[in-house]
């Protein structure tokens, strides 16, 4: 039986496919946007013709099909979601255009202030309200409800949004509203934030009670065909869906919290450094997944990645659980211009699928990072993507000309320079998640995946003073892969203010219970390992912004528990900011609890040390400030243990590293590059 993990990127579809011993087979084929299902479906044609099979005879044979997905974040990037219309209690319709008085560039006075993904005149106030610890002041008028309902039929909604004042402490307005709008508007797609965020911080709520209404729609459209696909080649098995926090979940789950998948498939890479570094016994890693469009980067500490609730897409606000991931505009596909000081750029803007880089031939024009690679030597043309895509030299020469041209320089230089601009835009990426929070990025081993990460990751490596970097074999579709090693998961969140001194140890564990209760009932029958995370929001008294304490091993029967939180709140903050105040008082804000169904471990298959190499190495010329005869090794041939030193080129149909001067490389027991620099 077999497992199938698939990452729809911006430019490429990434399969990879486990057997039941750790065996891999992995496909890559163009991203289709109008229907990511059509790319799914012509990556699963090219496993099953790998095997041996027909589609349905792969299906057939398959258990299970992770699947992380850009259609959320497409649809909320472009602007392309649903015409969503908001209810909120009366007097705070202007809650997402205020942004809590901020703006993203403070001392602009000229800035435009950002277009809400809903227009004013369908912001519509309901005459009810609730006090702060949820008790009724103004009922639910019904009559106020109705004219709002009409009014939003009648501007033709296909989504409604219920954001009420307090509805965290009590969600018994916001539920009578939903029926209200499964009745009158019976095609909707409702939104109530009381089931999407129930807790307190009225802007983060509303803007993310939106987004879950205003990319719903998309969503459950793309999952509904795609599981209709899937039926009709014969696939009776689960379809899972990769979470921003890192979990996977249900088709109908998903639908239903779409909100959750917006980041769903970076995550999949932070998953497979997750699963990575275990397997390389290394604890602190930095993740670097530089795809066709963008390139993501997340900082894994004691093996763990750092979860966040104050994620940024676009303009909107969402404040569900995520993995800490930053995204930087540049990928292979990073378009490179040149500004009026003839200064040059290279990104964010991307030549995506279609038409693609020059070197593509599919109409593309502008010079980008691959046509630089392609013109300096480091990619074979007629083995990329195993020579399914001939590259066009010629064509990537009169991109790179045009560059060349507006700066005075030659091609050569200039293939050069967007290669350097690139690699320093991903370094400073890079010091965002480590320096910038007091880590030293030098003690961290950098594990490089996707598509065009192994032809500047080393340069990347050197400019942080980073010693170890790790490509994987299946480096182009690690996300895919890693998605394999997740688990099922619920993140649950309830809002509880109060200080610490005037909690009870059993009024928590009451909490907790209910919350944890919650999470195994949305597990339904599942019947593995079922593991609990608890954790507190904690803040001092005079903060106004928390942080996330962990729970794991405190014993919440335990007569000192409240004792033990606040040291762990301590400690915590004195990890975070280099001090803390013992002396102030500490107050819990949202209680926490991640109910996680543990699937199958994602076997990883070892390769011999016997295993001999081709009898000797292929050669092409590279420019490393100058020509060089380089050699080049296939991958696939190298037994565990082989050890080679740089310059040199390391392919496989779907990966090439380029190894510079000064770097020694290792080939682990997986068959992955152990480099170490310097």
């Amino acid at each position: 039986m077999y497992r199938i993990g698939v990452d729809v990127g911006g430019t490429f579809t990434d399969l990879a496919l486990v057997d039941r011993e750790g065996r891999v087979v992995i496909a890559k084929c163009a991203s289709t946007p109008p229907d990511p299902s059509a790319g799914l479906f012509e990556g699963l044609g090219l496993l099953a013709s790998d095997l041996g099979l027909d589609p349905p005879g792969l299906l057939a044979r398959t258990e299970a099909i992770v699947h992380g997905t850009t259609v959320a974040t497409n649809a909320l990037l472009e602007r392309k979601g649903a015409r969503v219309g908001l209810l909120t209690t009366e007097g705070h319709r202007d809650v997402i255009e205020m942004r809590e008085g901020l703006k993203d560039d403070r001392y602009n006075l000229r800035m435009e202030p950002p277009v809400p993904l809903v227009p004013r005149a369908r912001r519509l106030g309901v005459r009810e309200r609730l006090r702060f610890d949820g008790t009724v002041a103004t009922p639910l008028q019904r009559r106020s409800l109705a004219a709002c309902l009409t009014k939003l039929a009648r501007d033709r909604v296909d989504s409604v949004a219920v954001c009420y004042l307090h509805s965290y402490r009590n969600p018994t307005h916001e539920i009578e509203t939903g029926r209200a709008v499964a009745r009158r508007l019976p095609q909707a797609y409702v939104s109530l934030s009381s089931e999407v965020l129930p807790q307190i911080k009225e802007y983060e709520r509303v803007w993310t009670t939106v987004v879950n209404a205003y990319v719903g729609p998309a969503l459950a459209r793309y999952l509904e065909r795609l599981a209709a696909g899937l039926r009709a080649r014969g696939y009776r098995g689960d379809v899972l869906i990769m979470q921003s926090h890192g979990g996977v979940a249900p088709v109908r789950e998903s639908a239903r919290l779409a909100a959750g998948a917006v980041l769903s498939g970076p995550a999949g890479g932070v998953a497979a450094g997750r699963y990575a570094a275990r397997l390389l016994t290394e604890g602190d890693v930095i993740t670097f997944d530089m795809g066709g469009t963008s390139t993501d980067i997340a900082l894994l500490q004691g093996g763990e990645p750092q979860l966040t609730g104050e994620k940024r897409v676009g303009i909107a606000r969402v404040a569900l659980p995520a993995l800490d991931i930053h995204t930087l505009g540049a990928g292979g596909g990073s378009v490179a211009w040149v500004d009026p000081g003839r200064i040059l750029h290279v990104g964010p803007e991307s030549a995506g699928a279609d038409p693609g880089p020059a070197c593509y031939a599919h109409g593309g024009a502008r010079a980008t990072v691959t046509d630089a690679d392609l013109v300096l030597g480091y990619l074979d043309p007629g083995n990329f993507l195993g020579g399914r895509i001939p590259l066009d030299a010629t064509a990537a020469q009169r991109a790179l000309a045009e560059v060349a041209r507006r700066l005075g320089t030659s091609v050569l230089t200039a293939a050069e320079g967007i290669s350097r601009v690139v690699n320093t835009n991903m370094a400073e990426g890079i010091r965002i998640v480590s320096v910038r929070r007091g880590v030293d990025p030098r003690r961290f081993a950098l594990v490089a995946f996707g598509g065009a990460a192994g032809l500047h990751v080393t340069e990347v490596a050197r400019a942080l003073e980073i010693r170890r970097v790790v490509v994987p074999s299946v480096a182009a579709v690690l996300s895919a892969w890693g998605m394999l090693a997740t688990d099922l998961r619920y993140e649950l969140v309830r809002s509880h203010v109060g200080e610490v001194g005037r909690m009870t140890a059993a009024g928590l564990r009451r909490l907790f219970g209910r919350l944890e209760r919650d999470g195994r009932r949305r597990l339904g029958r599942f019947d593995g390992p079922i593991r609990v995370h608890r954790s507190l929001d904690m803040r001092y008294g005079e903060q106004i912004f928390e942080i996330q304490v962990p729970l794991d091993g405190v014993e919440l029967g335990s007569s000192g528990l409240m004792t033990e939180i606040v040291e762990r709140f301590h400690k915590r903050h004195e990890e975070l900011y280099a001090y803390s105040a013992p002396g102030q008082e500490v107050v819990i804000v949202n209680a926490r609890v991640a109910v996680v169904g543990g699937l199958p471990v994602l076997p990883a298959e070892t390769i011999a040390a016997s295993r001999r190499a081709a009898a000797g190495p292929a050669r092409r010329r590279v420019w490393l400030g100058g020509w060089l005869e380089v050699p080049v090794y296939q991958m696939d041939a190298l037994p565990a243990g082989h050890e080679a030193k740089g310059p040199a080129v390391f392919e496989s149909a779907t990966t090439t590293v380029l190894v510079r001067e000064g770097e020694r490389v290792t080939v682990t027991p997986h068959g992955w590059l152990d480099i170490r620099i310097g």
